[in-house]
């Protein structure tokens, strides 16, 4: 029987592919999140797609009217300061909005819990959360896993990161901690079917892969899959030890998701899956075959709407590319319109040239001439970029006229890169976003992006504010 669910947490890599499979069984999905453009630009049947944000969530409680169940996928890992905190606000904000609804059910995607230890940050505010949602008054199940084995998963990210971007791999003592680890496919099976079996009070169920393994001997089995071999040499550092900027050297995960996440690995995390397993049978992916999955999964990670689906995005994709990409940008606000915005914005590689900083283009233009790769010049003549237009070594991927402008990075550097241009009508006001996005190839693409991170910074908030005055200067001519 199809029902009618809310989503919450719909952009992440679990709540995607759930409002996917929920939307293929016939259910009508409201899908809740700050930033929902790639599950928009899906346009999958029976779900509809709220920008909410849920520090301030006033539109929180018209969506809940005649919601059957409410999925609960949201977590506060990345955000910067103190998360514990910010997950509190949002688990209270959630609650109140959830008191005199006609909400039938919660199912909170939660984290195993330390058994007999005092738990790290990450895992005391999913214990808060949970607490928060059923003090709501309606029946909560709380479904709890540790590492998750899915292209977007933190700690598989982590995991592949490492093993990819460093010669020898030197974790601290956090690998010897085992967990149950659990395949995405296994996990998500676990939410959806938990639809037919609605809850009348509160329960907690914990989900498990097949396999008890230590961080070390997913690495081990990491390698055997990936055909990707290192030393692995554990050093008796605390966890405390391994800081944000050792993290951001070796991973593309945000920095704040890594290290809370790995603040929780020192715990061994291990689950008993009985009581699940009895309810919703299936069976178990082995872990060798859910790394496996995984990496076949993210060859085909640029072939998306983020690249336009441009082949020459795709066929230039290498598996050892990181999941998450790095990004510099700045957003800046604006009285300019759309259109104007627009126009100024298809000027790019003509008289203005990149509108700012211009010489530190052709510097670095010239360093490709210096290898030997010959950058093309000019644009077309027309005044609006269209997909597949070159501006010199840039290729234009995305072209969504008064709201995107995409181009796919063509000078020579490890790794996979596009640059953006984002308008936003916000009524009184325009937001004009331009950002840079990078996916690192090993740890030479990650050192590149960190040597040219302050350039960026430079660069992009002077061409945005460039871009916003002449649109503004335009308006007044008119």
């Amino acid at each position: 029987m199809a029902q009618r669910i809310l989503v919450l947490g719909a952009s992440g890599y679990i709540g995607q592919r759930l409002v996917e499979a929920t939307s293929q069984q016939g259910h009508q999905i409201k899908a809740v999140a700050r930033n929902l453009t790639r599950l928009q630009k899906q346009q999958l049947p029976g779900v509809s797609c709220h920008r909410v944000d849920l520090w301030w969530p006033q539109e929180l409680p018209a969506l809940l009217h005649d919601i059957d169940t409410l999925y609960y996928l949201v977590h506060s890992m990345g955000e910067s300061g103190n998360f514990v905190a910010h997950e509190r606000q949002i688990a209270l904000n959630v609650r109140d909005a959830l008191q005199g609804s006609s909400v039938k059910q919660v199912i909170f995607l939660s984290s195993l819990q330390a058994k007999g230890e005092t738990n790290s940050d990450h895992l005391l505010a999913r214990q808060y959360t949970g607490d928060l949602l059923r003090a709501a008054g309606i029946p909560v199940t709380e479904l709890r896993a540790g590492i998750i084995v899915g292209a977007g998963s933190a700690a598989f990210e982590v995991m592949r990161d490492m093993v990819f971007n460093l010669p020898v791999l030197t974790p601290p003592r956090w690998v010897r901690s085992r967990t149950t680890p659990i395949a995405l496919e296994n996990l998500l099976h676990y939410l959806v079917e938990l639809l037919q079996h609605p809850a009348q009070e509160h329960r907690v169920f914990e989900a498990a892969g097949p396999e008890v393994l230590s961080y070390q001997q997913q690495f081990d089995h990491f390698m055997r899959v990936s055909g990707v071999h290192r030393p692995l040499i554990p050093i008796p550092l605390p966890t405390r030890l391994i800081s944000v900027w050792f993290l951001h050297l070796i991973t593309s995960v945000p920095p704040t998701i890594a290290k809370a996440l790995i603040q929780g690995l020192k715990h061994d995390l291990l689950a008993d899956d009985t009581e699940l397993r009895r309810l919703i049978p299936q069976t178990l992916i082995p872990f060798d075959d859910a790394v496996r999955r995984t990496l076949q999964e993210e060859e085909k990670l640029v072939n998306s709407s983020d690249w336009g689906y441009d082949p020459q995005a795709f066929s230039r994709w290498r598996p050892q590319y990181g999941y998450y990409p790095k990004q510099a940008g700045y957003t800046v606000k604006t009285t300019a319109s759309l259109s104007a915005l627009w126009e100024v914005v298809n000027r790019i590689g003509g008289k203005e040239r990149y509108f700012f900083g211009n010489i530190l283009w052709q510097t670095r233009a010239l360093l490709d001439h210096l290898i030997g790769h010959k950058l093309p010049r000019g644009r077309p003549a027309h005044p609006f970029l269209q997909t597949g237009d070159a501006v010199d070594s840039w290729k234009v991927i995305i072209v969504e006229p008064e709201q995107q402008l995409a181009l796919l990075f063509g000078m020579k550097a490890p790794g996979l890169g596009r640059l953006s241009f984002t308008l936003t009508d916000k009524g009184d006001h325009r937001l004009l976003d331009v950002r840079a996005w990078w996916h690192p190839h090993g740890m030479p693409g990650l050192w590149y992006w960190l040597l040219m991170f302050p350039a960026h910074l430079f660069i992009f908030r002077g061409m945005a504010q460039r871009i916003a005055h002449l649109a503004e200067q335009n308006r007044e001519k008119v």
